[in-house]
């Protein structure tokens, strides 16, 4: 059976036209004219690709729902999790989970621990609606990093790995009043300038010890392994430069227009987080997200922390005057390219029928349909 999209706005890589689309045996196919089928009048609305996000940290609210509360069941948190990514139009995705602790005493290894069992259990379990897979950010001057990763290191879900450096007076953190009360205000964590002079030198300590050997030894697994490496929030010229002599191909979250210039004549491929376009800037000061694409230094977006931002902020840049097909290519297209997913990302026939049926609705982008694989899950 044949199912045809009749009247529909459709959402190719280089163009939107008004056509009828049809679905056979999950994948995208020509239209056959006396084709035994089933007929949807999509009523004008686009259809676009499924989503495909590489990086989203939102499993981790599901199972932390506030700072002190850990959800006593990572299985309703994993699928809790689920069903909100898809509900987002998000039909493929990679959980961004971190290796290292943060000074969580633990914490945050037994929940990275957890939402793999229950990612697994789940998949086992035929639960799961949205395809799941990993994303390793890596925290390379963490002491808990590498017996982290060597329990997980042959996980088979994972599709990238990021190279963070969280160390307080460089990159995302190079303003150190920033820093301190981005911890007071999420971990309540208040230091007088004795104890943060003290925590401050112990970090940088680590970083002198630890990043340079763990950068090599995962560029060594992962580059021999095809799966692509991204660093994560280059600052300066000199941060880029070090990220692609090790390796690095993906520029994940560039904090400045310098650095993402940068990346583009390296040839990187260069994220934002879409919910930076949704608010109209970064939220911590950072460059504006805006400002990347109409300079054409954006190629993906990633929901970061708000699955719904995806959407949003693809139709976002089209009102702003970027072309529609461009700004769905970085939200659909363009992540399956980089994580090597050449199955799915376009409407295109023998494709993977992942689609979505979305009208504006106010200026508002909402969805009225979702198939994955060809199976209608809303």
């Amino acid at each position: 059976m044949t199912l045809l999209l009749a009247n529909a706005r459709i959402v190719r890589t280089d163009a939107v036209v008004e056509d009828s689309l049809a679905i056979r045996d999950g994948l995208f196919a020509e239209a056959v004219a006396g084709a035994d089928r089933d007929t949807i009048d999509c009523e004008g609305d686009f259809l676009i690709p499924g989503l495909v996000d590489l990086h989203t940290d939102n499993v981790e609210h599901h199972a932390h729902p506030r700072p002190a509360v850990r959800w006593p069941s990572m299985l309703s948190a994993v699928l809790a999790h689920d069903w909100q990514v898809l509900g987002a139009g998000v039909t493929t995705v990679l959980d961004a989970l971190s290796l290292g602790d943060y000074d969580s005493a633990g914490a945050r290894t037994a929940m990275l621990d957890g939402v793999i069992g229950a990612l697994t259990q789940a998949r086992s379990a035929g639960l799961l609606r949205a395809d799941h897979y990993l994303h390793f950010r890596c925290e390379l001057s963490d002491p808990g990093l590498m017996p982290i990763l060597d329990r997980h290191v042959d996980n088979d879900q994972v599709r990238l790995v990021s190279l963070m450096d969280h160390t307080p007076g460089q990159r995302q953190w190079h303003d150190l009043a920033l820093f301190r009360e981005f911890r007071r205000k999420k971990s309540a964590r208040v230091w007088s300038d004795e104890e943060f002079g003290l925590y401050l030198a112990e970090r940088q300590a680590n970083q002198r010890q630890l990043v340079p050997p763990s950068r090599a030894r995962l560029g060594e697994i992962y580059n021999g392994r095809n799966i692509p490496i991204a660093s994560h929030d280059d600052t300066t010229v000199a941060d880029v430069e070090e990220s692609h002599a090790n390796g690095v191909g993906i520029s994940e979250f560039p904090t400045t227009a310098a650095a993402a210039r940068r990346a583009r004549e390296l040839g990187m491929t260069i994220v934002m987080g879409a919910p930076n376009v949704v608010l109209g800037g970064s939220h911590s000061g950072n460059v504006s997200a805006i400002e990347l694409a109409e300079r054409g230094l954006l190629d993906v977006l990633t929901s970061d922390y708000v699955p719904g931002s995806l959407l949003d902020a693809a139709f976002k840049l089209t009102a702003l005057g970027l072309d529609l097909p461009q700004t769905i290519a970085m939200v659909s297209a363009n992540p399956a390219d980089v994580l090597g997913f050449g199955d799915r990302g376009r409407i295109a026939p023998g494709l993977r029928a992942d689609l979505l049926r979305v009208r504006l609705v106010g200026g508002v982008p909402t969805i009225r349909a979702i198939w994955i694989a060809g199976r209608r899950l809303l």
